[in-house]
């Protein structure tokens, strides 16, 4: 029972940060730090619609039973590519920053889906 709400609890914060970056990344136009951050990731902004579809469909494959492990697989290779793209710019406390979220899908992952049993 435990292990179904800590699965429940992870799997509310993942679909809600997936929902919550896509709509940031969606309205970058509006803050001026995260145009510097993709700037000095060397993201260019027609890659911006790209990043956003893969965010919005993270968050709802992770909704779906069927579809949890692969919503999970993607979140961490989006973040290994974060992670990357921080490096590569020279940005090592952004690519530590993000290990708390690379951890986060494959403890979903090994905890499975919250009450499909």
């Amino acid at each position: 029972m435990i292990k179904n709400l800590i699965s429940l609890l992870l799997l509310i914060v993942s679909v809600s940060l997936s929902f919550k970056h896509a709509w940031d990344t969606s309205h970058f136009r509006n803050n001026p730090e995260t145009i510097k951050m993709m700037a000095d990731l060397g993201i260019n902004e027609p890659a911006i619609p790209i990043f956003v579809f893969l965010t919005i469909a993270i968050g709802v494959l992770l909704l779906i039973p069927g579809t949890f492990f692969l919503g999970n697989l993607l979140n961490a290779i989006s973040i290994v590519v974060i992670m990357a793209f921080a490096i590569r710019a020279g940005n090592v406390k952004m690519a530590l920053i993000e290990i708390p979220f690379l951890a986060m899908p494959l403890i979903m992952i090994w905890l499975k889906y919250p009450f499909k049993d």
